[in-house]
């Protein structure tokens, strides 16, 4: 049953609202003023809210900012007989889902108050969504490099700096670009991922900067690039090493000048985009041999951050491990496996060559094939490095 407030000064308002909204299968709690409301709002989780705007002690749109301080998700819908204009937008400036005037018209209220309550699911829906999204992408571990990780993140997210990821395959750079993502100020704008190892040398320059009609062959219609794509967020350029000198060299202008062409087109577009690249080649090396642009290092790396390889992070298996069978046991919708000490002690003695991404496969074969509990026996049988 639908649990709703009523927070107004007037009784005969609370009894009349309390008899057609019960009458409607909803649980009705009242609060006589503002203050008492507040306190309400704040202790219980209401599916809706009605608040009267003129009360003593303390008025709706205070009580609606208060609230709305203390992160409470609840749908306010505010009701008063001094219904202007002036009230309705103040009200859902400061974040009322809905303005009523008194005496409210019964039909509309009770639409406004299914369509609030649709909202509210689907706010708290959204929620555990992105907690489950951002369970997904933790960077789990507690060892020292992991540490300066974290701290590094922590303090370059939110500035525009460029970031230079390096690591060997499986170690989670994309982890570290999508957290760079997340704490920034575009974590609202889109992250926009290009793996450049899997696209060809001869598409790279219409996958990044899109193409117009008719530009080659293939080209049936305009596309709209990844850089235009990124625009006011993050573009994520993956194992950006094995990019073609050419597309290298239009990749420089892009950042130099902040604005892209489309293959085959004349027309300069503006782009706001943070970059961050990730690689896991000696981009040192790649220099000397002529296959990275120096010049385009120093250009995307402002901050660099080294992601470990696990053997030197094998303190940190057994929470990776945890973990993963905890986010295993979510997908396939089944009670949480536990390890036996020496399958554990068996995991962090493997060689690891597929970093993070091996392990994990390995957790899922071992939660699969394993019977209640993963045994040293089961370790030793499914481990294959």
């Amino acid at each position: 049953m639908p649990s709703l407030l009523i927070i107004d000064d007037e009784k005969s308002i609370r009894s009349t609202l309390r008899e057609i909204l019960e009458y409607e299968k909803f649980e009705i709690s009242e609060a006589k003023d503002g203050e008492e409301g507040l306190k309400m709002v704040l202790e219980n989780n209401f599916d809706v809210v009605l608040c009267d705007i003129k009360m003593p002690k303390m008025d709706g749109i205070e009580v609606l900012e208060k609230a709305m301080e203390a992160g409470v998700d609840t749908p306010f819908i505010m009701i008063s007989a001094h219904g202007t204009i002036e009230n309705a937008v103040e009200a859902t400036k400061k974040g009322a889902y809905d303005f009523v005037p008194k005496p409210p018209d019964l039909n509309r209220l009770l639409i406004t108050i299914r369509n609030a309550m649709d909202k509210g699911n689907l706010v708290t829906e959204t929620k555990v969504l992105k907690k489950k999204i951002s369970k997904t992408f933790d960077i789990i571990g507690e060892s020292t490099p992991i540490q300066l990780i974290h701290k590094t993140i922590d303090k370059v997210a939110p500035t525009e700096a460029r970031v230079f990821v390096t690591g060997p395959n499986g170690s989670g750079k994309e982890l570290v670009a999508r957290w760079l993502h997340a704490k920034s100020n575009r974590a609202n704008g889109p992250f926009v991922e290009v793996n450049c190892a899997a696209i060809p040398a001869e598409l790279i320059e219409s996958e990044l900067f899109g193409h117009e009609k008719g530009a080659f062959t293939s080209a049936i219609k305009q596309r709209i690039g990844k850089f235009e794509q990124a625009n006011e967020g993050t573009l994520f350029l993956d194992e950006i090493g094995d990019m073609s000198l050419a597309a290298q060299a239009k990749v420089l202008r892009a950042l130099q000048e902040n604005k892209i062409t489309r293959v085959g087109g004349e027309k300069d577009i503006k782009v706001n985009v943070r970059i961050i690249a990730a690689t896991n080649k000696d981009i040192q090396e790649e220099i000397k041999q002529n296959r990275f642009r120096e010049d385009l290092y120093h250009r995307l790396a402002v901050i660099v951050i080294q992601v470990p390889s696990l053997k030197d992070r094998k303190d940190d298996i057994p929470l990776l491990v945890e973990h993963f069978l905890e986010q295993i046991a979510d997908e396939y919708g089944s009670p949480k496996k536990n390890m036996e000490s020496k399958a554990m002690d068996y995991l962090q003695q493997q060689a690891w060559t597929g970093n993070i991404r091996e392990l994990k496969n390995v957790v899922e074969r071992l939660v699969i094939m394993s019977d209640k509990k993963i045994t040293l026996d089961d370790a030793k049988l499914y481990v294959k490095n």
